[in-house]
């Protein structure tokens, strides 16, 4: 017993690290898909979210989203104090069923906490005040997320009702696109990204690190899914990688394909959203689909990309990295592909639709409360010199290239 206590908690602080990498994909590709003026901007974004989020989560994030609703209780809202001291068999294998110590166990949702927040910052990039993004991370990892959380992971009303979502398409992808939705429609779009009525490409300065954060947000994937297995079980999390792998695969060649068909281009861009997409749509059922599931799941995922930025651009909605088509788009099919797909005969798809409705309501009423009253007092919007002069130089007083300069405005 005491073996299998400690290849469980190794194998899930070993996921643990894969996500805390996956902070590094997501800035990869943040500064990939932008321009060079705004690179230091979206590297401090990124930062700031992962450090301010662990303490954050620390203070009274976890015990937000994991309350221990007493029996009989709504599950809407609960709060089991500020900290995280340890019970008194965190640290044995009575705590999680042998899976993970409590330590463990903070570490690792903690990691996931701080992901919602960074959807949002590729998003609202190139154009948002570094100030009201930081209060709007505050709030929004300290108490939006994790109260979202507690409905399902925490043992909420949704858990209660039968809601499944596995490792986060709706709790964190899907929570994290509809801040990001509401955001970029009260922040408006970047100078030049729509001329009359129309959609101008805005490219990327650096395309082979986007492509780098790809690669290692789809490493960082196998500590997401497999982590959430709760323990090294050697058939669930071997099954897991694997349904996890193949819809990342259909994404990208789907999307690719559909982006050739539509575009008449080998667009390497859609091919690395579609590749995103299929991971979002598969984390909510990885561990209940059969591999041929998982390949359709991921390949319907990675045509949704190709039309959903289409739509985004079509409804002048500016989202620079595509994040709102990959994360919130692909983040609800993947929720409602586990009511059509799942191996399991409980999980439904009306019961996964009232899911991603509730979680709609939620974010969007909170998003556009925190976000229009910063508009309203701080502003939200950088100026138009400093928009077109990149926010590195006006926000940060430093560029992130000081030997190779380009033009591009």
């Amino acid at each position: 017993m005491e073996g299998l206590f400690t290849a469980n908690n190794v194998w899930m602080m070993i996921c643990t690290a894969l996500v805390f990498f996956m902070h590094t994909g997501f800035a990869f590709l943040e500064i990939g898909l932008t321009r060079q003026k705004n690179t230091i901007n979206i590297l401090f974004k990124n930062i700031f979210i992962i450090t301010v989020g662990l303490l954050l989560y620390y203070i009274a994030g976890f015990n937000l989203m994991y309350p221990g609703f007493a029996e009989g209780s709504a599950g809407f809202f609960d709060f089991a104090g500020f900290g995280i001291a340890a019970p008194e068999n965190g640290m044995t294998p009575e705590y999680a069923s042998g899976g993970y110590t409590w330590w463990t166990d903070f570490l690792f949702q903690g990691m996931f906490a701080a992901t919602a927040a960074t959807i949002v910052s590729g998003a609202v990039a190139e154009r948002m005040k570094i100030g009201a993004f930081m209060i709007f991370v505050v709030i929004y990892v300290g108490l939006v997320y994790p109260i979202a959380g507690s409905w399902k992971w925490g043992g909420g009303f949704l858990d209660q009702m039968g809601f499944y979502d596995f490792a986060g398409s709706t709790l964190v992808h899907s929570v994290g696109g509809w801040a990001a939705l509401v955001a970029v429609w009260l922040l408006g779009p970047r100078i030049g990204k729509f001329k009359d009525g129309k959609a101008q490409a805005i490219p990327g300065h650096n395309i082979p690190l986007a492509t780098a954060g790809v690669l290692i947000l789809w490493l960082g994937w196998f500590g997401f899914n497999g982590g959430s297995v709760l323990s090294a079980d050697p058939a669930l999390t071997s099954l897991t990688l694997v349904t996890t792998c193949l819809a990342a695969a259909a994404g990208g060649v789907v999307a690719a394909l559909v982006s050739f068909i539509k575009y008449k281009n080998l667009d390497l861009t859609m091919f690395l959203n579609g590749i995103l997409g299929g991971l979002v749509g598969i984390t909510a059922g990885a561990d209940v689909m059969t591999p041929e599931s998982a390949i359709i799941i991921g390949g319907i995922a990675g045509a949704l990309i190709v039309f959903a930025v289409a739509f985004i651009d079509a409804i002048k909605l500016d989202d620079p990295v595509g994040a709102i088509a990959v994360h919130l788009i692909c983040g609800i099919w993947g929720t409602l592909a586990v009511g059509i797909f799942s191996t399991n005969p409980d999980h439904t798809f009306l019961i996964q639709l009232t899911g991603v409705g509730c979680y709609a309501a939620f974010c969007i009423v909170s998003t556009f409360i925190i976000i229009f009253t910063l508009k309203k007092t701080m502003g939200i919007r950088v100026s138009e010199k400093e928009e077109v002069e990149g926010l590195d130089s006006h926000e940060h007083g430093m560029d992130a290239y000081p030997d190779f300069r380009l033009n591009d405005n």
